[in-house]
């Protein structure tokens, strides 16, 4: 059965020093093993896909990247660059990359044309957006021009966890809770749910989002966001309950959850069709992740679908 993987990362010696903001959350020696992996863009990485039995990588910068670049002008120009790269490496390897742009949103304007060269010219299948940038959400309506972009391109932005502006009071004390172990997934969904409730989706209908980790808690939660919407302090006039645009907008890839209750419940909660795998290489185990969609307790039409047909459904320029 084939796999393609939505969130294989890879970094650029210039992305190095914004990788860095992730060492607050992670433990250094993990740190010091994922840099030189993600480095690899060549017979490496593709030794380690065929050894873990993942067929094609969708790549994808390892965050937070130039969320967290203050000068407008270099993010941008970082992004480019990054994008470059990533555009040579699937040129070299049609057959096993393909590629998420990296976006500098402190420009949204930018941040359309660059999405658009990515998926009209080089060939990406989308692209991925490392959390808040500068302490601007999605649903911003600066944003607008960029989510019109993207939704006349019918390409997805894979929205990947970032740290928010600064560490919640909640964690202080208990600072192993902040990053993937909850705080990651915590920022992840709010931001998410921040683009339902301001109406991003109802002004973008088009518009595709994809999540992470099994959907950041989002898949097991639809019944509560509609139950509780109406009672919240703040009126929200939405023509749609929240699972509506969960459903409708949002797709979720299994990355850094190999857990059969887990999938079983977003593919019911979902649909069989919002569900891809991914494996989050480097930081995740690659070939125990491809063991475990190949023999997770599902049925065969849906591991096909999570495996590779969605995927190809779902993102741009997909043939493999």
């Amino acid at each position: 059965m084939k796999t393609i993987g939505l969130e294989e990362h890879f970094i650029t010696p210039d992305l190095i020093p914004h990788l860095e903001d992730t060492y607050q959350n992670i433990n250094k020696s993990l740190a010091s093993r994922a840099v030189p992996r993600l480095q690899e863009l060549g017979e490496e990485r593709i030794a380690a896909m065929d050894a873990g039995g993942l067929d094609f990588a969708v790549l994808s910068i390892a965050g937070p990247g130039v969320q967290v670049e203050p000068d407008a002008a270099r993010a941008v120009r970082l992004a480019h660059e990054a994008n470059d790269v990533l555009a040579d490496a699937m040129a070299a390897h049609p057959d096993r990359f393909g590629g998420l742009a990296h976006l500098a949103m402190q420009d949204p304007t930018a941040a359309a044309d660059e999405l658009e060269r990515c998926v009209s010219t080089l060939g990406m299948q989308g692209a991925m957006i490392n959390g808040q940038t500068l302490g601007l959400y999605l649903d911003n309506p600066c944003y607008d021009v960029f989510w019109e972009r993207a939704a006349a391109l019918k390409a997805p932005v894979y929205l990947h966890p970032g740290n928010p502006t600064r560490m919640p009071a909640t964690y202080e004390g208990a600072e192993a809770l902040y990053g993937p172990f909850w705080g990651w997934g915590a920022e992840t969904a709010a931001h998410a749910l921040r683009m339902i409730v301001n109406g991003t989706f109802e002004r973008f209908p088009d518009a595709r989002l994809i999540l992470g980790h099994m959907g950041e808690t989002l898949p097991f939660l639809p019944w509560r966001f509609d139950s509780r919407l109406p009672t919240a302090y703040t009126k929200v006039d939405l023509p749609q309950p929240p699972s509506f645009y969960l459903r409708r907008n949002i797709t979720i890839t299994t990355s850094g959850v190999c857990d059969d209750v887990a999938l079983r419940c977003a593919l019911d909660n979902l649909g069989e069709d919002s569900v891809m795998f991914s494996a989050d290489y480097p930081f995740e185990d690659l070939k125990g992740a491809c063991d475990w969609i190949r023999s997770a307790d599902i049925p065969q039409e849906r591991r096909a679908k999570v495996a590779h047909l969605n995927a190809k459904t779902i993102l741009c320029n997909l043939s493999t």
